[in-house]
């Protein structure tokens, strides 16, 4: 099997969530950083949905990110593997926020 390090980089993240899915692949994410990009505080969740099962988990609900912070959502000691039929969401509480997102993985192929 081959190990494959990737980014994904995901810009102007609001209330319609964006996603990362790992191509049909086991992934591991070792890192995710969700940036505020906007001029006031944003309220952010991160969850990831297992479509085979339609079970949701939530990272991080509700996170406030201050304006010109930062939130390190998935890294340090904390992985999270994705299954081929998972996906990790990323939104804000409303349309006029704004953020911006890293999300670094190894895929196993």
């Amino acid at each position: 099997m081959a190990n494959t390090f990737k980014n994904s980089v995901l810009s102007n993240i609001n209330n319609s969530s964006q996603e990362y899915l790992a191509d049909g692949v086991t992934a591991t994410v070792i890192g995710m950083t969700v940036a505020n990009v906007d001029t006031t505080n944003v309220t952010v969740d991160v969850y990831v949905l297992d479509q085979s099962t339609s079970t949701t988990a939530y990272i991080v609900k509700q996170a406030i990110i201050p304006v010109g912070g930062n939130l390190v959502a998935i890294g340090g000691d904390q992985k999270v593997v994705l299954e081929p039929s998972d996906r990790i969401y990323i939104q804000t509480s409303s349309s006029g926020e704004y953020v911006d997102a890293i999300i670094s993985v190894m895929e196993i192929s």
